[in-house]
C-alpha cells in the first residue's frame, strides 16, 4: 500500500522548510539511509535521507516549494509493488490530485531532462540559453547548488540555460550572476530595439518616488530580526571589556604558517583561547534554561561568519580537543559552504558562546548581541599599533579590544571578569594554548 512521504521538522519548533531539490525521479528505487532531497531551513541546507528501501511513485512538492512541517510532499512505495494510478493512489491517502506538482518529476523521469516548472522559459537571457543549453550535460538531473537555485529562480532563469563551472557541471552562485549580468545587457542591447519598436504605444505611467528602494527579507534575514530582538529584550546583557598585546601572538602564528599549507587565522586562536578559558573557568562554560543551569563538558563554540544573505554562525565541537591546525581546517571549511548556503542544520546548534570577529574591517570595538539560548558573546576588534605603558616605560605593541556580553542569569559579574582574566592571558601568552 502506498503511504505519503511528509516533511519532517527539520529543526526543533520549525513550522516549515523549502524543498530544495528532488534527489530521486519517479520509481527511482532507493535505499534506507539514501539522500532522496535536500530542504532549506533560514539557516542551513538539509539533507532528508530515507527511513528504509522504496521508490517514489508521486511528486506532492516541486523542486524550490516551501511546505509546512507535516505536510505531504510525496507518495512512496515498497519496491516492486505496483501502483497502476499514482494520482488514484493520491485520492485514496486524502491528498487529492497534486498532478501538476507531479508533472515535472515524471516528465523527468521519461525524458532523462531536468524540469523548471516554476521557471518560464522565455526567462533565460537572450542570445544565452540556445548556446548555454547546448553544454549542459544530458542524461541527468541538473545539479545546483541551493543558493544558485534561489537566485535563479528569484531572477526568472532557467537552470538548464545554465552552464555550470563547478565540479561535475554543477551550477554555482556565480554562474547565475554572470547569466544575470548578461541579461541585463542583452536588455539594453541595439538588438532589442526592434522588438521594442513594434510593440503598441502605451500610456505614460507616472514614474514611482525617487530616493529609495525596497529590498524583501529573506527567511535568513527575518530569522536574524526575530532571533536578536528576542535576545535584547529577553536577555539581561551585561558587558566586559579587555585588551591584549598579541605580537607575541602574532610572531608564534608567523612560525607555524611558514611553508604551511594549512595557515592558521589569528581568528583561531582567539576561538582557541576562549576554550581554553571556558576550561578555566567552566562556570562561564553554560546557558540558562527555565528549570536549571545547564553546564556543559565539552567547550563548543559558534563562529560568526558574514553572507550575502545573512550571518549564520556554525559551532565547532569541543575545541579545546582540537590542535590549532585541526580547528583552522574546521574554520575553513565553515568559511566556504557557508557562502554556498551549504551548512547543515545540527552545523548550526548548540553551543554556549560565540565570537564575532570585525577587526579585518577596522573596527576598533564593539559590542555584540548573544545568540540564544547560549550566554555569551566575544566580540573582536582590529589589531593596531598603540603606546603601551611596560615597567614604567613606554613602548608601541600590537592591542586588541575584546568585548564580552554576558547573560546575568547564569553568569554573575566576578565570574565573567575571571574568564576576561584569563582569555586576556591566553592571548598575550600564547603558548598556553597550543600544549
Amino acid at each position: 500500500m502506498p503511504e505519503l512521504l511528509r516533511m519532517p521538522e527539520v529543526a526543533t519548533g520549525s513550522t516549515s522548510a523549502i524543498l530544495s531539490a528532488w534527489q530521486v525521479g519517479i520509481d527511482q528505487q532507493y535505499a534506507g539511509g539514501d539522500v532522496i532531497a535536500v530542504l532549506e531551513t533560514d539557516k542551513a541546507v538539509v539533507d532528508m535521507e530515507a527511513e528504509g528501501d522504496g521508490r517514489i511513485v508521486h511528486f506532492l512538492a516541486s523542486d524550490g516549494q516551501e511546505v509546512a512541517t507535516g505536510d505531504p510532499i510525496a507518495i512512496w512505495a515498497a519496491i516492486g509493488e505496483e501502483v497502476a494510478d499514482p494520482a488514484a493512489a493520491a485520492q485514496a491517502l486524502g491528498v487529492g490530485d497534486a498532478g501538476e506538482a507531479s508533472k515535472p518529476a515524471e516528465a523527468e523521469a521519461a525524458t532523462g531532462e531536468k524540469a523548471e516548472p516554476s521557471q518560464p522559459a522565455e526567462a533565460a537571457p537572450a542570445g544565452q540559453a540556445t548556446a548555454q543549453a547546448t553544454e549542459q550535460p544530458t542524461g541527468g538531473r541538473i545539479f545546483a547548488s541551493p543558493i544558485a537555485r534561489r537566485m535563479a529562480r528569484e531572477a526568472g532563469i532557467g537552470l538548464e540555460a545554465l552552464v555550470g563551472s563547478g565540479p561535475g557541471g554543477r551550477i554555482r552562485r556565480r554562474d547565475v550572476e554572470a547569466a544575470i549580468a548578461s541579461g541585463a545587457a542583452s536588455a539594453t542591447s541595439p538588438a532589442a530595439a526592434p522588438a521594442a519598436s513594434q510593440a503598441p504605444a502605451s500610456p505614460p505611467v507616472a514614474a514611482p518616488a525617487a530616493g529609495y528602494r525596497e529590498i524583501p527579507h529573506t527567511r535568513l534575514r527575518k530569522a536574524i530580526a526575530s532571533r536578536l530582538t528576542e535576545s535584547k529584550s529577553t536577555v539581561p546583557h551585561f558587558y566586559l571589556r579587555g585588551t591584549a598585546v598579541v605580537d607575541d601572538l602574532l610572531a608564534m602564528r608567523a612560525q607555524m604558517n611558514d611553508g604551511e599549507e594549512n595557515r592558521v587565522s589569528v581568528n583561531d586562536f582567539i576561538i582557541k583561547a576562549v576554550a581554553y578559558a571556558h576550561g578555566k573557568v567552566p562556570e562561564a562554560n553554560v546557558i540558562w534554561t527555565e528549570d536549571a543551569v545547564r553546564a556543559f563538558d565539552t567547550v563548543d563554540i559558534s563562529v560568526a561568519i558574514a553572507t550575502e544573505t545573512g550571518l549564520v554562525t556554525p559551532v565547532v565541537r569541543d575545541v579545546g580537543s582540537l590542535s590549532l591546525g585541526q580547528l583552522a581546517l574546521i574554520t575553513k571549511d565553515f568559511a566556504v559552504r557557508a557562502k554556498d548556503g551549504g551548512l547543515r542544520q545540527n552545523e548550526l546548534e548548540g553551543g554556549t558562546t560565540s565570537v564575532s570577529n570585525l577587526g579585518m574591517f577596522g573596527t576598533e570595538g564593539f559590542d555584540a548581541i548573544i545568540n540564544p539560548p547560549q550566554s555569551t558573546i566575544l566580540a573582536v576588534g582590529a589589531a593596531q599599533q598603540q603606546p603601551v605603558a611596560r615597567d614604567g616605560n613606554v613602548e608601541i605593541a600590537t592591542t586588541v579590544q575584546f568585548s564580552l556580553s554576558v547573560d546575568h542569569r547564569p553568569i554573575d559579574g566576578a565570574t565573567a571578569a575571571r574568564w576576561m582574566q584569563v582569555f586576556i592571558d591566553a592571548m598575550e601568552n600564547p603558548a598556553r594554548i597550543v600544549r
